[in-house]
């Protein structure tokens, strides 16, 4: 049929779209379904003329229907692939390994993606490769500031690489823990990122025989399940007890949060003060508070009251977070002991409130973005079929001196 002399320039109809396509200066000799993105007319960036690509589309889609993967609605990766001017493998590739496709290439698939609203099956896909893009991470919890900074970094590098994270909480007493990796690994991700180590039998023997690969953070081990990012906390304890004892400090307590990692904290200085000849200057064990796990600035008052009532002369005290640290220090205010003359106090963590506090926080600091990006880099790594040059490895720490201690 010909085209009809009346036809608006902006609605072009089914039977005049190849000519108009034909006579527009700036289009090559293909086909307008063949062309990359930016090399359309103005009529296809149309909601009328995205219609018309639609329905000129549906012949392709009919030719590579048992080929092309589905998406979760009508448009497939081929219609994507035939917008950008590429073949469907580099579509592909740019969903799942952005890195490896061409700055250009990239920009144009993103581009037809966007216009055409394609989102990938993921499931389908999944099965196909048998990779989700997805990885878990099995957290405490998700409101604890002392890891905020390794979820950011955990997320970043995961996204950068084209994968999603997701988060399961276990709560500090890890009664949950063996319950949720069953829900985890039943749902086949391609990563499991631990924070600290795996204490439980059964949840170590269930991540070994699922073969995902998992990365424990935030502590150390000589007996990994697989890979291992993290720091002792006995050796923060020792170096801890070591510092304040070169500031003359002899009556040492602890204020603990009730969870395992901190627990261990406080036992390496327990032992260093000990091999000191000062752990047993205020009792026959060194005092410490316990309290519920995370530790709140109330807990780090009520720790030092508790501490002070039982024992007045003590002249330095140890806290598992920085928030207790904090409770401690407005709680010898308030009783007008100075900090660090009357008490000095150290903390843990290196929150972005410490070095403001009055007076500024003594503390241990722990590389939090580091250990996520590495722990990050070792499930990418693994995922994607290359070897990890180092599955185990000790970020270390440091003991930031202010002036509370």
């Amino acid at each position: 049929m010909a085209a009809s002399a009346n036809a608006k320039p902006n609605s072009p109809s089914h039977d005049t779209m190849p000519a108009m396509a034909a006579s527009a200066p700036a289009i090559s000799q293909l086909p307008v379904w063949q062309m990359p993105l930016k090399a359309l007319p103005s009529w296809a960036h149309s909601d009328k003329g995205v219609g018309i690509l639609d329905r000129t589309l549906g012949a392709s889609r009919a030719n590579k229907r048992r080929r092309g993967r589905r998406g979760t609605g009508k448009v497939r990766i081929t219609d994507v692939a035939l917008l950008a001017g590429v073949a469907p493998i580099t579509v592909s590739r740019v969903l799942n390994a952005p890195d490896s496709v061409a700055a250009e290439t990239l920009r144009r698939v993103r581009e037809a993606i966007d216009r055409t609203g394609y989102v990938p099956n993921m499931l389908a896909g999944g099965l196909a490769s048998s990779c989700t893009r997805l990885v878990a991470a099995v957290v405490p919890t998700i409101a604890s500031p002392v890891f905020q900074e390794t979820w950011q970094a955990l997320t970043d590098t995961f996204a950068d690489a084209g994968y999603h994270l997701t988060f399961g909480q276990t709560g500090y007493g890890g009664a949950r823990e063996d319950e949720l990796l069953d829900a985890i690994i039943a749902r086949r991700p391609d990563g499991i990122v631990l924070t600290g180590i795996m204490r439980s039998p059964l949840g170590r023997r269930r991540l070994i025989a699922a073969g995902i690969p998992v990365v424990e953070t935030w502590d150390l081990t000589p007996t990994p399940i697989d890979m291992l990012v993290g720091f002792s906390h006995e050796n923060i304890g020792v170096a801890v007890a070591e510092y304040l004892h070169s500031k003359g400090r002899r009556r040492i307590a602890v204020i603990t949060a009730a969870d395992d990692r901190a627990r261990r904290r406080a036992k390496g200085l327990t032992v260093a003060a000990a091999r000191l000849g000062i752990a047993t200057a205020l009792a026959p064990e060194l005092p410490m508070f316990v309290a519920a796990a995370p530790g709140t600035l109330g807990s780090g008052r009520k720790g030092l009251g508790d501490l002070l009532a039982r024992h007045p002369s003590i002249d330095a005290v140890f806290c598992s977070s920085d928030m207790l640290a904090l409770g401690a220090v407005i709680e010898a205010e308030a009783r007008e002991i100075p900090v660090p003359e009357g008490v000095a106090v150290v903390g843990y963590g290196n929150l972005n409130f410490a070095a403001d506090a009055f007076p500024p926080l003594t503390t241990v600091s722990v590389d939090g973005p580091a250990i996520g990006h590495l722990a990050a880099r070792c499930i990418i790594d693994r995922a994607q079929g290359r070897s990890v040059p180092e599955p185990v490895v000790d970020v270390g720490f440091s003991l930031v001196e202010r002036a509370s201690a």
